[in-house]
């Protein structure tokens, strides 16, 4: 997954405010964490929350499953002399040499997950290398956001380097298959590059069950970088865990 897609992610991702995302999530660490101390990026992708947090003054650790993402990363991390440790690893298999007091898993990577089966391995690998009361923050597509924003529907971009044509398929189960088509210039002609994403969607309860069975109080709900509650079209939940203890 995001092999293709890599390359040119932030380049199509120009719209996230990495700074903002990383003042509200500092925010919540420090109304309900331990303050500020060592801090895991869950599926940091090519680093820019990372790099965002550790200017806040957090010790970071980014871990990720695509090492074509991390390859971006390490890049960013040399530009900015960063301190940033990146590992390369999937979510379920998460193994860290020490605890951590606030982990965070931002822009719905989550529901890349494929069942709540392995939901609740990371929920409990989390926990694992969580300090007792510790905060696990993450963020998920809503359904709204699945069945009304993504779901049968296509999209084109377009930057500099590429032209990027965007199909999704919702299915059944209100997951959505997204099929992505990148035509990169080559000579006179396009390079055609082809990859396969599906996201899953999850509800409320079913994620608050793994997170409580994986030793965490839910502490709160949100809307979207905002402390209100979730709000019907809203397009993600926050939700934020301390770890029992």
């Amino acid at each position: 997954m995001y092999q293709q897609f890599a390359r040119y992610y932030d380049e199509f991702t120009t719209n996230v405010d990495y700074a903002r995302r990383a003042r509200y999530f500092d925010s919540l660490i420090a109304q309900f964490g331990c303050g500020k101390g060592i801090l895991l990026d869950l599926a940091c992708g090519t680093g820019s929350l990372s790099f965002a947090m550790e200017a806040l003054g957090y010790d970071v650790i980014g871990a990720d499953n695509s090492a074509e993402m991390l390859d971006t990363a390490m890049e960013k991390k040399i530009e900015k002399n960063s301190a940033v440790m990146f590992l390369n690893q999937d979510m379920e298999a998460l193994d860290l040499f020490g605890t951590v007091t606030s982990t965070i898993c931002a822009l719905d990577s989550l529901n890349h997950l494929e069942n709540i089966e392995t939901v609740q391995q990371v929920f409990e690998k989390v926990s694992l290398f969580t300090e007792p009361g510790g905060v696990f923050i993450f963020d998920v597509n809503t359904l709204y956001k699945h069945t009304e924003l993504l779901g049968n529907q296509a999209f084109v971009f377009e930057s500099e380097d590429c032209f990027l044509t965007w199909q999704n398929e919702l299915c059944e189960d209100n997951s959505v298959n997204m099929y992505l088509d990148f035509f990169v210039p080559q000579g006179e002609s396009y390079r055609r590059e082809s990859e396969f994403i599906k996201e899953y969607y999850y509800s409320d309860e079913r994620l608050q069950s793994a997170a409580q069975n994986a030793g965490f109080l839910l502490c709160g709900v949100f809307d979207d970088l905002s402390m209100q509650q979730p709000q019907e079209t809203g397009e993600r939940k926050i939700f934020v865990f301390k770890k029992k203890g």
